[in-house]
C-alpha cells in the first residue's frame, strides 16, 4: 500500500575469568521457571582475546532445530567456535544448531564455544534470545482466556522455521503452514520523516493485542535509508538504532508465536515519471523498482541480520510499478526480474534477481517473497520471469485492493490459480477502501478454498478510507473494516 504522507531483563552472567582464574557466580531469575535458560562464561581470556562458553536449555516444547541470540557491547568479535555455527552482524552474535544436535527436547541442555577478539572491556552479554524468546526470564502466567472462539498465539510459543516445498509453506516438519495476519506499517515512514521509528506501540502489550486476533504473521516495511543510516536520517532513527529497533519488534513478534515477514517498502532513487510518488530521490516513498546504489546492500545486511533464525521471512519490494514507466509489458517483467538500464527509470535499478542473488550470498536460506508489477497485483508473467533460487525457498507475493484491476473471481483464475500451483502464493496486503470488509470476506475465501496466505492492510490507526485501518486503537479495538480480518481470522483458529 503507497502509505499517504504524512523491561527490564535479569539474564544467567554465567561465569567470567579473572587475571587470578577466580569465577563470578552464576546469576538466575527467580519465580517460575523460565522458557529456556543460558549460561555464558569466559573460560579463560588474553590481552587480545578470550575463550567463551554457552550452555542453552530448553524448558520449553521440543525443538527439532536451535538459534541462540546475543549481543557483544564492547566490540569483542567471534574468530571461530565449535559445537554450532557461529556467525556475526555487527554486535550480534548467532550460534545456531549443528546438523547433528539440532534437536532440543524439553529439559535438554546444549552447549557450545568460542574464541573471539577484544580490546580493553570484556563486559557479559545480558539478553539472551532462543528462537526469537528471550531467555533466563520467568515465564508470564497464563492470562485468563477470553471468550472468543479462538486460543491465539501466546508467549512461548515458538514460530515455526519455514521452507518452500512444492507449491506450500512448510515447517520443519513437513506440514503446511499459512501465513494469516496483519502489517504493521510505520517503520518505512516514520524515520525518513524524522518523527521516530515506528507510529504508535510495538510494545508487548500492542504486538500481544495482534495475536489476540488469532493472527500467526505480521509483516513490517522497512525503509533502506533508515536501515543503513544514512546522512539525510537523524541518526536517533537510523542505523543502530533502527536496526535494533526492528530486531527488538521481530523479537516481540516471535515471542507471541507469530512469523514475521520483513519488507523493503521505500527505496533510493529518483522518480518523477508517470504515477510518482514523489520527486525526492531519497526514500521518502514507493518508488517503481528498487535501486542498486542501495537496496543490495540494505538486503545484504538484513539477510547477515536474520539468516539463521528461519521463522523470518523476507519480502523483496513492496509494490513494484516498472509497468507505469515502460512503454511494454515485456519490458515492465525484463525490468523487474534483471533491473540495470530500465526505460523510463532514471536510476539504475536492482531487479529480483539481483535482490535474491543478495540475500543468497550471505548464506541465507530464508523463505524470500517477490511481488510482481502493477503494485504488487499483476502476476500474469511471474512464472515466466521468476528469479532463480539456489535453496528453492522463493515463494510470490501478491497485492489487491477493491480499486486495483485484479480484484475479481475471474483475474484471480486466470492470473493467480497457475502460480499458486506451482509456488507459495502470499497476499501480502489485502484491503479495501470503503471501509467495509465485503471484498476481503471474497478475497479471503478464494484463498481459503485453495490454502493460501493473506495479511489484512494495515494495523495502524488511520482513517480507513485512507488508510484501510483495522484498529481504531492499539489494544486490537477493530474498525468496522477490521472486524471482517478479526473474526474470520478466529473462526478459522476455532
Amino acid at each position: 500500500m503507497r502509505r499517504p504522507l504524512r523491561s527490564v531483563v535479569l539474564a544467567v552472567a554465567g561465569t567470567a575469568a579473572l587475571g587470578t582464574g577466580a569465577v563470578l557466580p552464576v546469576m538466575t531469575a527467580h519465580g517460575a521457571t523460565p522458557a529456556c535458560t543460558v549460561e555464558y562464561s569466559v573460560t579463560s581470556q588474553w590481552d587480545a582475546g578470550f575463550q567463551g562458553a554457552v550452555k542453552v536449555t530448553n524448558n520449553a516444547s521440543a525443538m527439532s532445530s536451535w538459534s541462540l541470540i546475543f549481543d557483544f557491547a564492547n566490540g569483542q568479535k567471534v574468530t571461530q567456535g565449535w559445537n554450532a555455527k557461529w556467525s556475526q552482524s555487527a554486535t550480534t552474535v548467532t550460534a545456531a544448531n549443528e546438523t547433528w544436535n539440532g534437536t532440543l527436547g524439553t529439559g535438554a541442555s546444549v552447549s557450545a564455544g568460542f574464541i573471539a577478539s577484544k580490546s580493553g572491556t570484556n563486559a557479559v552479554p545480558t539478553t539472551f534470545r532462543l528462537n526469537g524468546t528471550t531467555c533466563n526470564v520467568d515465564t508470564e502466567p497464563t492470562p485468563t482466556p477470553t471468550p472468543t472462539p479462538t486460543t491465539p498465539p501466546g508467549p512461548g510459543d515458538t514460530p515455526p522455521a519455514l521452507h518452500v516445498s512444492g507449491n506450500r509453506l512448510v515447517d520443519a516438519d513437513g506440514a503446511t503452514r499459512r501465513l494469516l495476519g496483519v502489517n504493521r506499517s510505520g517503520g518505512e515512514f516514520m524515520c525518513v520523516q524524522g518523527r521516530g521509528i515506528w507510529d504508535g506501540p510495538v510494545d508487548d502489550a500492542a504486538v500481544a493485542a495482534i495475536a489476540d486476533w488469532s493472527a500467526n504473521t505480521v509483516r513490517i516495511p522497512l525503509n533502506e535509508e533508515c536501515w543503513l543510516g544514512l546522512s539525510n536520517i537523524q541518526a536517533a532513527y537510523g542505523g543502530a538504532n533502527y536496526v535494533n529497533a526492528v530486531k527488538d519488534l521481530v523479537a516481540r513478534v516471535e515471542a507471541h508465536g507469530m512469523t514475521p515477514v520483513v519488507e523493503l517498502h521505500w527505496t533510493y532513487g529518483q522518480y518523477a515519471g508517470n504515477s510518482a510518488g514523489c520527486s525526492d530521490v531519497h526514500a521518502s516513498c514507493q518508488k517503481p523498482m528498487p535501486d542498486m546504489q542501495y537496496t543490495p546492500s540494505f538486503w545484504t545486511s538484513v539477510a547477515n541480520t536474520f539468516k539463521n533464525d528461519a521463522a523470518v521471512v523476507f519480502d523483496l519490494f513492496n509494490e513494484p510499478y516498472p509497468d507505469r514507466a515502460t512503454s511494454t509489458t515485456t519490458q515492465a517483467w525484463q525490468c523487474w526480474r534483471d533491473g540495470g538500464t530500465c526505460p523510463g527509470i532514471g536510476y539504475e535499478v536492482a531487479g529480483m534477481q539481483d535482490l535474491v542473488d543478495s540475500i543468497r550470498s550471505t548464506g541465507a536460506r530464508n523463505v524470500i517473497l517477490a511481488g510482481g508489477i502493477a503494485y504488487s497485483n499483476d502476476l500474469a508473467q511471474w512464472l515466466t520471469y521468476k528469479p532463480t533460487d539456489p535453496t528453492g525457498n522463493l515463494a510470490a507475493a501478491w497485492h489487491v485492493y477493491n480499486f486495483n484491476s485484479c480484484a475479481n473471481t475471474s483475474c484471480w483464475n486466470s492470473t493467480l490459480a497457475p502460480v499458486a500451483a506451482q509456488v507459495p502464493l502470499v497476499a501480502g496486503e489485502i484491503g479495501e477502501n470503503t471501509c467495509s470488509h465485503s471484498f476481503v470476506d471474497q478475497v479471503m475465501q478464494w484463498f481459503d478454498e485453495r490454502g493460501l496466505s493473506y495479511l489484512g492492510w494495515t494495523w495502524n490507526t488511520w482513517d480507513c478510507s485512507s488508510g484501510p485501518s483495522l484498529i481504531s486503537d492499539y489494544d486490537g479495538t477493530p474498525t468496522a473494516y477490521g472486524t471482517g480480518l478479526r473474526d474470520h481470522l478466529r473462526a478459522l483458529d476455532g
